[in-house]
């Protein structure tokens, strides 16, 4: 009885330990691994083949004569970027394109601004706040076909707005806003600025309220008055946002073809051209293919000059 005891309370010290099995372990570790890829792969296929492939394609396109009419293309090299830089038409358009950019981007951050500080002070009542921010916001939510429609019908020779100049004397006969090379880019850039200041408005709005009214009553203390608390208080705390929106309007003005093709169509007499609708006419007017994509890839280079200054500041932003 005591040596089946013993035996059995103490096992042999001569028997093999058995080692470990963690199947499991290793499995999980190799699907924790793969999990983030197969979470993003949706994301990275919609790029490639949205982004990238036809980039690249658009690329290739630009180093090659007429590549879609053309059954056999050939290599040109950078003929076709000779030719368009070489074009009066298309510096006439980058003129009209950074025209038409500059001037819009500081009217909506001006405006922005003074908009923001209106409906941000406390001396006007809740109720007509609210009744303003919904009228103000008002161009942002129309799309740019709208807008095009809703202003040509306001700029027609029997328009409201040449009847509105006609009664107060102003004018002496109707004038064709957008029919004339005079005054045909002003039009739209007004268009253009009304349609797109509703954005730096409610971004602006958000940034003030974010700014501590400790900072103000700091301010008044030390006898700022309100153009020294504007300048002191109000554009440092707003000056991360205006860069970042500047940055970001810049980049979807140059790219304006909607607004521009559904008012003028680029003319008349090429006045409001600009590098988009020329890149439009090019390829779908004119079926010169590769000199299309030869434009198109300039304009993309400049953007990308854009979007590095603004990931760039994205990235200080993030660190601080």
């Amino acid at each position: 009885m005591t040596t089946n005891l013993l035996t059995r309370t103490h096992p042999r010290d001569d028997a093999a330990p058995v080692p470990p099995v963690r199947p499991h372990r290793r499995r999980r570790s190799l699907g924790s691994r793969i999990e983030p890829y197969l979470m993003i792969s949706p994301t990275v296929l919609l790029i490639l083949g949205l982004m990238v492939v036809p980039i690249v394609i658009v690329i290739g396109y630009s180093l090659m004569d007429n590549t879609i009419t053309n059954p056999t293309p050939k290599f040109v090299g950078i003929a076709n970027y000779l030719t368009v830089l070489g074009s009066p038409a298309f510096w006439g358009a980058a003129a009209n394109t950074l025209l038409f950019t500059v001037v819009s981007v500081v009217a909506h951050m001006v405006i922005g601004v003074l908009f923001a500080l209106m409906l941000n002070s406390k001396t006007m009542a809740k109720v007509p706040r609210a009744i303003f921010r919904a009228i103000y916001i008002l161009p942002w939510i129309f799309t740019a076909s709208v807008v095009a429609v809703l202003w040509r019908l306001l700029l027609d020779p029997s328009g409201v707005i040449n009847y509105l100049l006609e009664s107060l004397g102003l004018i002496h006969e109707a004038v064709p806003w957008l029919g004339l090379p005079q005054t045909a880019l002003i039009a739209v850039t007004v268009i253009n600025i009304w349609s797109g200041y509703p954005f730096f408005m409610i971004s602006l709005l958000a940034g003030l309220q974010g700014i501590p009214s400790d900072l103000y009553e700091a301010a008044r203390v030390d006898g700022a008055g309100p153009i020294r608390q504007f300048v002191s208080v109000t554009l440092p705390g707003l000056k991360p946002i205006l860069y970042s929106m500047a940055l970001l309007d810049l980049l979807w003005t140059t790219q304006q073809f909607t607004l521009i093709w559904a008012t003028t169509g680029g003319g008349p007499l090429g006045s409001t051209e600009m590098l988009s609708t020329y890149t439009y006419k090019l390829a779908f007017n004119s079926y010169q293919f590769s000199l299309a994509s030869t434009s198109a890839v300039l304009v993309l280079a400049a953007s990308l000059v854009v979007a590095v200054f603004y990931v760039r500041r994205q990235r200080k932003e993030e660190r601080r």
